[in-house]
């Protein structure tokens, strides 16, 4: 069960805290400035459980040889999402919406991307949730 929620959890706990951060960064701070220190300690942190969290028996640059396209594209998407997320707040978003619609569209997103892609089905319930929700973000971004 810990297996189940954990990940829950960690996602998010990181995400609150994301979201302070990204609302954190001084308007004066380029952005991109920010970000490659931002990363710079992700690499080493991340570089330092590869370390931690696997066998090297067979040497350190054996953990990186199943690596595929995807990682190398999840790279350049996580710039988009952060660097959104900074310049929404800068643009006058609040914390207590932006990162509420953003997921909302996503959510309904990724019903289709689910559909078409992975041939999951929707349920009667799904269905009921994405109008929720579009009536939600109607209601959350009117002002």
């Amino acid at each position: 069960m810990l297996n189940f929620i954990f990940p829950i959890i960690l996602i998010t706990f990181s995400n609150v805290f994301y979201n302070i951060c990204a609302k954190s960064i001084p308007e004066k701070t380029n952005a991109f400035a920010s970000l490659s220190v931002t990363y710079t300690i992700a690499a080493i942190f991340t570089f330092l459980l590869v370390c931690l969290n696997n066998n090297l028996s067979k040497g350190i640059f054996s953990q990186f040889k199943n690596i595929n396209w995807a990682s190398f594209i999840f790279g350049f998407l996580i710039i988009g999402s952060e660097y959104g997320y900074i310049q929404a707040y800068r643009s006058g978003w609040t914390v207590s919406t932006c990162s509420l619609v953003t997921n909302i569209c996503l959510a309904i997103l990724l019903i289709f991307v689910g559909i078409l892609l992975y041939k999951e089905h929707i349920s009667i319930n799904q269905i009921l949730g994405i109008l929720l929700c579009i009536v939600g973000l109607f209601f959350i971004s009117k002002k």
